[in-house]
């Protein structure tokens, strides 16, 4: 009696055809953080910037001595990966990204400032985020006061389960910055001419 191999339900028949991947195009959403008071949060900020591709801005004066070792602790070798722009105030910072510039600069097109916060108006799911969004994340200790409230485009907040407050502010960061990448990036409306000629 012969035996043949199980066929596994997983596997894609040979004589199958698939349809191309789509390419996604690179982020073009960045990360603000106003007056950090953690150093090690910053250099996780870093790390988590430097993997996604996006551009990192801190926005002084911050909670703690700059050091640079505080930041390769947190974020080992990623210092050095990231896009990392200071601003000296939050006044020099608006400075800047309301007068786009430097066609290689942290500010080279008009944005929108989504801030993240457990006051937000809308859900993140809900939120239709655009290139060139940048995702403000307020202090670790008291979030972010009135008048960045007042100076936003969006306010966006995570709903938490149950009678949980609030993430850690890099946790926070990730998932938003995760989901604005997807809504620009790998949505079926985000793909580029290229690939939607293809």
């Amino acid at each position: 009696m012969s035996t043949q191999p199980l066929s596994n339900p997983n596997s894609t028949p040979q004589n199958s055809v698939q349809a191309p991947q789509q390419k996604a195009k690179l982020p073009l959403v960045s990360v603000a953080l106003f007056q950090p008071d953690m150093p090690q949060n910053v250099g996780a900020a870093m790390r988590l910037c430097a993997c996604m591709g996006v551009g990192l801005h801190i926005i002084e004066p911050c909670g703690f001595l700059w050091k640079e070792k505080e930041f390769r602790r947190s974020g080992m070798d990623y210092r050095e990966l990231v896009h990392l722009t200071r601003h000296a105030s939050w006044q020099a910072f608006q400075n800047a990204r309301l007068s786009p510039s430097q066609a290689d600069g942290p500010f080279n097109a008009p944005s929108r400032l989504v801030l993240m916060t457990t006051k937000g108006a809308m859900p993140l799911y809900e939120f239709e985020f655009q290139d060139h969004d940048i995702l403000l994340m307020g202090q670790e200790s008291k979030g972010a006061p009135d008048h960045v409230h007042e100076s936003v485009d969006g306010r966006v907040l995570i709903p938490m389960h149950g009678a949980a407050r609030s993430l850690n502010i890099v946790n926070a960061c990730a998932v938003s910055l995760g989901e604005a990448i997807r809504q620009t990036c790998y949505a079926p409306s985000a793909a580029s001419p290229a690939t939607a000629q293809a």
